[in-house]
């Protein structure tokens, strides 16, 4: 397939844009360019990087943009909730109102497959229950919010010509060439690796589930290659149900990937969000799809990497690793005004 990548430049995009062309797909990738500050190390020789990417914001793509595109990926949007809160307006601007004009702009260029990006944080605060997905949701804030608006306008949308794929992933982790360290076994791996500590403000009970970004990357590949009756307006939690953790328990195998770190925790955390998922469906439903990592193997994944490329102090904290704090500096600069649209 010609498929359209949004967000090739991403934390999830740059490891997904390799993934699809080893698999035989061409790609086209779209990118407002917020986080190509970032580059944490190269991938193997051999490994297909190059493709035809369109700088441009998502608010602002049009039909001719689309033109040759089978099928669009669709993950550019605002992408955590600490900058969703900051930015509310923004981020409905972006990833609930821009999100739906893309869909409805492929529809009208007559583009079939649209894989969706969602999360599991819709399900907020869920208590001991495991949910899934025919559970409420129950969104907390505006990240979260804006992903439900976005799995119910597309899926009235849907139809025998317009097929669009929901995918919730778990908490992601591992290596990306455009990392992020503001994500949880992420950032804590980091802290472990430059300061021997995993100092923690909270008491670590939240219930998280995880999911490594190269079995995103498979969940994507696998809604792009199946068949519309099969996937069709359905939704899929990203995951397995053995990769439900609580944070405490994350900082526990952390640290025995980094075996001189101290760890230690603090009082309960008033972000309350604790959700245990059952990913059956996709496990069952989805042709092909197997998850290969565990949190626990991601760990000393990371650890490795750290090791090889020698991380220091100053590359972990540096601004475009942290989605909130590179968004902070680019409208700082006056490089993005407040609506986030870059200045020139």
């Amino acid at each position: 397939m010609r498929i359209l990548l949004t967000g090739v430049d991403g934390y999830i995009g740059s490891v997904v844009a390799p993934r699809l062309l080893a698999a035989g797909h061409q790609v086209r990738g779209l990118d407002t360019g917020y986080y190509r500050d970032g580059w944490l190390y190269s991938e193997p020789a051999g490994t297909p990087r190059f493709i035809e990417t369109l700088n441009k914001d998502l608010r602002r793509v049009e039909r001719t943009d689309l033109a040759g595109i089978e099928a669009i990926v669709h993950l550019a949007e605002l992408s955590n909730d600490p900058l969703g809160e900051t930015s509310r307006d923004v981020t409905q601007d972006i990833n609930h109102q821009g999100s739906v004009r893309l869909a409805r702009t492929a529809i009208d260029a007559g583009i079939a497959r649209f894989v969706y990006a969602s999360s599991c944080s819709v399900y907020g605060i869920a208590g001991t229950e495991v949910v899934d997905e025919r559970s409420p949701v129950n969104p907390l804030t505006e990240y979260a919010k804006c992903k439900v608006s976005v799995e119910r306008d597309l899926t009235a949308l849907a139809s025998d010509a317009f097929c669009p794929v929901f995918l919730r992933n778990a908490t992601a982790y591992g290596p990306s060439p455009r990392m992020r360290f503001d994500i949880v076994l992420n950032n804590l791996a980091g802290l472990a690796w430059t300061t021997n500590k995993i100092a923690m403000t909270s008491d670590g009970t939240p219930w998280r589930p995880l999911v490594h970004v190269d079995d995103i990357a498979t969940a994507i590949l696998c809604a792009l290659e199946a068949p519309a009756g099969r996937v069709r307006a359905q939704v899929y939690n990203v995951g397995r149900n053995e990769e439900n953790y609580r944070v405490r328990d994350i900082a526990g195998f952390v640290g025995e990937a980094f075996p001189k770190c101290e760890i230690t925790f603090g009082k309960a955390d008033p972000d309350n969000r604790s959700y245990k998922v059952n990913f059956d469906r996709i496990a069952t439903q989805l042709p092909g799809f197997r998850c290969r990592h565990t949190a626990r193997d991601g760990a000393f994944q990371l650890h490795e990497l750290f090791e090889r490329i020698r991380m220091d102090a100053a590359t972990f904290d540096f601004r475009a690793y942290t989605r909130l704090k590179q968004l902070q500096y680019l409208i700082g600069t006056s490089q993005i005004d407040k609506s986030f649209y870059w200045t020139h």
